[in-house]
């Protein structure tokens, strides 16, 4: 049976496909958002939808410059065909990481052969970095998955624009081929950018190193109608959001986010220290161990083998020269994060299949490591992640007073103002978050018409020397997983009923 569902490449190409999806998607549903970035993304998506603002995305009614548009396209999409929950917004990320597993197989078995793009699309759908990213409602598989096509139209465009072994094939088709790559490598990082900025731009970069490095010829790339085509495409929302903030998305966007990101720390990830910063420039040759494991246990026998035989084919040439590009910038970079090599991750995968088959190596011990993998991921979706979902204090306090909410409500809250009280409180008010201090919960509670606040369980007493009788309190009890302590929080309702 199992034959069977291996008998060709259709069947192949969606097999890995189902597989993904079953995998990434298991346990998505039940998994409160996670601060606080997948509250951040999901509000602001949903608020884009409310105001009919498709430029520029908003969080609690400001402006939102952190990412591009393109994966608040793809949520509202999804919002719109099933409704604001959880596994909505995180339902692009899947879809995303399915369609990333699928052009790998398809690069794979261009360049490599069938078996290798087959067995590189299973090693990237089952390592635990991609089975991570895969279920958040975040920008990167999307940029990933364009990263991947870029990737795979630049090894076309630069060393394999025609069939192997074709001999038949006309000028005009070989023409036809070479514009059609052309246009994917290009227009794959502009739609790159549009879902998470300059990193969608690797490709371009790996295709400039090989010109310099004289791998490939520059005439094949065209680089400078290249560019004004990624750039143009671009520029289709660049300009109005540019407009219509008045120069704040380039100035906020790209300059603390990207420039700001690269030379100084941000949000606390990273070494604000130059001797800190010195130490952590090998993080990622570590992290890679984790991150890309289970078939990361297999990477000193590739290394071993690759650095004794000295033998490189241009394919391998062009998987390397990808993963170092990708693993230098990011240890360049002074704000450092696990996932921030996420990118290069097919290439990974693809260098080690190919490698492994070249080399015929067991199959048996393939097949074990990939059912590691996939046990894995299916064990943490299925018997872990219910069980994490009571240690959410937000969602639990929302499940509790979801009864008392009224659509026209006020709230605010006091040293808790995380994301996920926007994203969940906001199911059933129209109204937005109002973070005070502590001495403005009182005269805030005090206003007319129903409302009420959120804070530290330690606090009321301090807030609130005497609760009026007439106000419901209700507790919850979790994990503030931004800060990694222990969170109790209290809401204190105020209702007309």
């Amino acid at each position: 049976m199992f034959k069977g569902l291996l008998a060709t490449p259709w069947c192949r190409a969606w097999l890995i496909v189902l597989f993904a999806l079953i995998l990434h998607s298991a346990g998505t549903s039940v998994l409160p958002l996670i601060d606080r970035d997948e509250p951040r993304f999901a509000e602001a998506t949903r608020e884009m939808l409310e105001s009919g603002d498709f430029i520029v995305p908003h969080f609690n009614q400001a402006y939102r410059f952190d990412k591009p548009v393109l994966i608040y396209w793809c949520q509202a999409l999804s919002i719109r065909l099933l409704g604001d929950t959880d596994f909505a917004v995180r339902l692009p990320s899947v879809i995303a990481a399915a369609l990333t597993a699928l052009v790998t197989y398809g690069f794979g078995r261009r360049a490599a052969g069938e078996w290798s793009g087959f067995w590189a699309a299973m090693m990237l759908t089952t390592a635990l970095q991609t089975m991570v990213h895969a279920k958040m409602a975040v920008a990167d598989f999307l940029m990933i998955f364009f990263v991947t096509v870029g990737f795979w139209a630049g090894w076309e465009l630069g060393f394999h624009a025609v069939e192997p072994g074709n001999t038949n094939e006309g000028e005009g088709n070989r023409g036809s081929r070479r514009t059609f790559w052309w246009w994917t490598f290009y227009s794959s990082q502009a739609l790159a950018f549009l879902a998470k900025g300059p990193i969608g731009w690797l490709p371009l970069l790996v295709g400039i190193i090989l010109c310099l490095r004289r791998s490939t010829p520059v005439s094949q790339w065209k680089f400078g109608p290249g560019v004004a085509l990624m750039l143009g495409i671009v520029a289709l929302w660049g300009i109005p959001a540019l407009w219509a903030t008045g120069g704040e998305f380039l100035k906020v966007g790209i300059g603390r986010h990207v420039i700001q990101r690269s030379v100084g720390t941000l949000e606390g990830h990273g070494a604000s220290r130059l001797l800190t910063y010195v130490a952590l420039m090998p993080l990622y040759f570590l992290t890679v161990f984790p991150s890309f494991f289970p078939w990361s246990i297999h990477l000193p026998w590739l290394l071993k083998r690759f650095w004794r035989e000295g033998r490189r084919t241009v394919l391998e040439g062009y998987l390397i020269t990808g993963v170092i590009t990708t693993f230098v910038i990011f240890s360049l970079v002074r704000t450092k994060l696990p996932h921030y090599t996420l990118p290069c991750f097919p290439l990974l995968a693809l260098w080690l299949a190919e490698r492994w088959l070249t080399e015929k190596r067991s199959l048996s011990l393939l097949s074990w490591t990939w059912a590691v993998g996939a046990a894995l991921g299916l064990g943490v979706s299925c018997l872990l992640i219910p069980r994490m979902a009571p240690f959410f204090p937000t969602n639990q306090l929302y499940s509790a007073l979801e009864p008392q909410l009224d659509p026209g409500m006020e709230f605010a809250s006091c040293e808790f103002d995380e994301p996920s009280l926007v994203w969940y409180f906001r199911h059933k008010i129209h109204g937005f978050h109002h973070p005070v201090a502590i001495e403005g919960l009182q005269p805030f509670m005090e206003q007319s018409g129903p409302r009420f606040c959120v804070l530290p369980t330690r606090l009321v007493a301090s807030a609130f020397p005497k609760v009026p009788g007439e106000w419901k309190r209700f507790d919850s009890k979790g994990i503030n997983f931004v800060h990694g302590r222990r969170t109790e929080l209290t809401a204190l309702v105020k209702t007309l009923k």
